[in-house]
């Protein structure tokens, strides 16, 4: 295979976009060049990635599970680059980190890949828990640091924290649901529809304040803990459900196609945040930690609407 970098991120912006118009807006390229590159790809796979017809296009098969290759791939360049880039004098040592179930996922087993990159002589030990049993480890000097989604009030006194990360809400909804025809979904609307309900460290709670405060009451029709049982019953139509961007793929792991909408009212950000004992000094390597999680310039985002999803 003699397929190009290029070809990948081309290939990834039809996926994401769901058309080659779509793809060529969000690259800023034109229509001609995003199919001829993904045309080269095909040939060079020796399958087709896509399938056209009449109605636009889709990918086939072999194209949703290349997909996740390609995603990897280009994951594996950009990690490749940035630990030649900050790769200096290592440290060594223990850290103790502290991880919420939310970002154990999404957050965390990046940041920590990224670490032990820049410091492979020191030993990570990490234990997942609720956020507030985590601020009992930290103010009692158990855990060097944390990472959690970071409540909308005040912290606790006792602890510092760095946001590292900030999402809003969207509405998720299965492909060619008649909400997804709406550049944005009017909560009266979502409130008529079943809704699959995540109930894992304050996603419930707030889901179900929001609804509260707009007055509605939708029907639920599963709960669960796990985002990817989510994703497999929005995709297949069981439901739809309202979650942080943070968890959104726009695959289950079916390989069906997950739609999502911003709600026409405003909804809840998520903030993650690495949390440490306030007035404590953290040592060298807990400080590099914090310092490889805050948001950086330049990449998908700034600081204030950064995807965390994309570490």
């Amino acid at each position: 295979m003699a397929f190009k970098l290029r070809q990948l991120q081309y290939f990834i912006a039809v996926a994401d976009a769901g058309s080659i118009s779509g793809a060529a807006q969000a690259l800023s390229i034109s229509q001609s060049t995003v199919t001829e590159a993904v045309k080269e790809l095909e040939a060079d796979l020796g399958f087709a990635l896509v399938e056209r017809h009449g109605r636009g296009m889709s990918l086939s098969h072999k194209g949703r599970l290349f997909l996740r290759h390609a995603n990897r791939i280009l994951e594996t360049v950009a990690d490749a680059r940035q630990a030649l880039a900050e790769e200096g004098p290592s440290q060594s040592g223990e850290l103790h980190v502290g991880v919420t179930s939310l970002v154990a996922g999404y957050v965390f087993s990046d940041l920590l890949a990224r670490y032990r990159r820049a410091n492979p002589l020191v030993t990570v030990s990490a234990v997942e828990d609720s956020r507030d049993y985590l601020q009992h480890l930290l103010i009692n000097g158990e855990l060097d640091v944390a990472v959690m989604v970071v409540p909308d009030g005040e912290v606790d006194s006792a602890l510092q924290v760095e946001l590292i990360g900030e999402e809003a809400y969207q509405v998720w909804l299965p492909h060619g649901h008649r909400l997804a025809r709406l550049p944005e979904v009017a909560l009266a609307e979502a409130a008529r529809e079943p809704h699959i309900v995540l109930y894992l460290d304050e996603i419930e709670e707030t889901t179900r304040a929001f609804w509260t405060e707009h007055g509605f009451r939708p029907r639920t029709a599963f709960r669960t803990r796990s985002v990817e049982a989510v994703r497999s019953l929005v995709a297949t139509g069981a439901g739809i459900t309202i979650l942080p961007t943070l968890v959104y793929r726009p695959w289950s792991l079916e390989g069906d196609r997950i739609d999502a909408r911003p709600a026409s009212e405003p909804l809840p950000r998520v903030k993650v945040g690495i949390v440490w004992r306030k007035g404590a000094k953290l040592s060298a390597i807990a400080q590099d930690f914090v310092e490889i999680g805050k948001p950086q310039r330049g990449e998908r985002g700034k600081v204030s609407e950064k995807p965390i999803s994309s570490f």
